[in-house]
């Protein structure tokens, strides 16, 4: 993985477990689509409005080829569609990233 895709979502509040579902299902299909899911974030403390979502590809070509075959994707055109439909999503912005390799998956250094 070299690029990530960091999504940042503004939410409806009140429709936060709409979002969770929405997010649950893109759990399922960006895997099955190509992508490599590290994960959605919703809000916890603070901010109760944003939310987050990070998906890796190997490179832009990889990205194109996932956004191909999601396409032709029922569940993930669905998802698009209950987003639009019940309106939890006010806002969507895409950032792309380059990764630092070495600074991913560190594991964690207990002390005593």
């Amino acid at each position: 993985m070299s690029l990530t895709c960091f999504i940042r979502y503004q939410i409806d509040p009140f429709q936060r477990a709409a979002f969770q579902r929405y997010a649950e299902a893109w759990g399922r299909i960006i895997p099955r689509c190509g992508g490599n899911l590290l994960g959605y974030f919703l809000p916890h403390e603070g901010t109760n409005d944003i939310a987050w979502g990070l998906i890796g590809f190997d490179d832009l070509a990889a990205y194109e080829r996932y956004r191909a075959v999601l396409r032709q994707d029922a569940e993930g055109r669905a998802n698009f569609e209950l987003a639009q439909t019940q309106r939890f999503i006010l806002r969507e912005e895409r950032t792309w990233l380059d990764d630092v390799a070495s600074t991913l998956n560190q594991p964690r250094q207990v002390r005593p």
